[in-house]
């Protein structure tokens, strides 16, 4: 009989990262085009059915927006006092992340999850204290708009004008157990906000003006329905046993340069791709002996350092090599992985002297025939 292998057998870390993964909570999203819509009604009428069952539900944090029918919803749903933050004289409410792990509910009720906390918290985001409750094995229901979503920033500013301030990184919502679409048509929406059932009178309107206008909500509608189809693409692919190793449609691809004028344009521009397609995504990005790090100056390089870390948030895997030829380099790694899509940023005017050489998107498309090449 032959001897077994000792390298074939699990090691006492992959039971304990079984463990560890049955102990995390689940998380569920009530997801929604823009404010009003009623997801923090939602979150709480389901936090009350929980209740009603016998289950141990708290509010770790909700703003009722000073909305009769939200704040009707929390009835008599235990509420874990919020962590009062000073900040310029002014007195700011937090979620008490410790509190609630020591309380240790079942389920939490998490309003606005791209909310940034307070200075001297522990984490800058809300959805970050949310990533802790799940680690302590506590489950989930929270709420976020669509434009709040990190890869969708540039979508939602072209389409409504609007720069999003507060964002998520797609990986949160990827993570999700489970996503509820909460739609409202853009009539009864404006009626709402009308009715100042949304906002204080006094915004009304200029909300109507601006943001609330048929256009815009129609595009975050759409944005929506979009996004909460993907989830459940993603979700039926992952359950279905005739597509259990099977590869997916593709493999994207974004090379990453130190000179690009919008490199989070061309990682949110990836990242759609990459979920559209229910595919990996990869940040690469080529350091030619023109980039080292003795002639490249401090901001071309904290640049290229924070574009790929953004790409990780975002859930993109980073890739950093060095090479002579940036788009040999990147036809190489394009051919070992077996990429699908290439996402590149537009190419600048030509100098003359390089007014007869190829570009890097002609080099791509001429070795890669069969790759799509995107250029942002």
């Amino acid at each position: 009989m032959p001897a077994e292998d000792p390298s074939a057998r699990p090691s006492p870390d992959d039971f304990l990262q079984i463990i560890r993964q049955q102990q995390l909570g689940k998380l569920k999203i009530y997801l929604g085009p823009c404010p009003g819509v009623g997801k923090t009604f939602a979150m709480l009428n389901e936090g009350r059915r929980l209740k009603e069952r016998g289950v141990d539900v708290v509010i770790g944090y909700v703003e009722p927006h000073e909305r009769p029918e939200t704040t009707a919803q929390i009835g008599d749903l235990e509420i874990v006092p919020p962590r009062l933050a000073q900040y310029h004289g002014i007195t700011l409410r937090e979620m008490d992340v410790e509190a609630i792990i020591a309380r240790k509910p079942t389920v939490a009720l998490v309003d606005e999850l791209a909310h940034t906390n307070a200075p001297d918290s522990k984490n800058r985001k809300r959805y970050e204290d949310v990533e802790d409750l799940l680690r302590a094995g506590i489950n989930v229901i929270s709420t976020v708009n669509i434009q709040h979503l990190e890869s969708l920033y540039n979508f939602v500013e072209e389409a409504t004008g609007v720069k999003v301030k507060e964002r998520v990184p797609d990986e949160v919502l990827k993570k999700a157990d489970q996503i509820v679409n909460i739609d409202l048509p853009a009539e009864d929406l404006q009626e709402r906000l009308q009715a100042g059932k949304i906002y204080p009178k006094e915004r009304i309107e200029a909300a109507l003006a601006n943001f609330f206008t048929e256009k815009n909500l129609t595009s975050l509608r759409e944005m929506t329905l979009s996004e909460t189809a993907n989830f459940l693409d993603r979700r039926q692919r992952e359950k279905s046993p005739a597509d259990l190793g099977t590869p997916g449609p593709g493999q994207v691809m974004v090379a990453i340069s130190s000179l690009g004028p919008d490199p989070g344009r061309l990682l949110r521009k990836t990242a759609r791709l990459a979920s559209q397609l229910n595919a990996p995504w990869y940040a690469v990005y080529v350091r030619t002996p023109k980039e080292s790090a003795v002639r490249i100056d401090a901001e071309a390089q904290r640049r290229v350092t924070d574009t790929l870390e953004t790409a990780q948030k975002m859930g993109g895997l980073v890739f950093s090599m060095k090479g002579e030829d940036v788009a040999q380099a990147l036809i190489s790694f394009a051919r070992e992985y077996g990429i699908t899509h290439i996402v590149i940023g537009r190419p600048g005017p030509r100098k003359l002297k390089r007014l007869f050489k190829l570009t890097l998107h002609e080099k791509l498309l001429e070795s890669l025939p069969d790759v799509d090449l995107v250029v942002v």
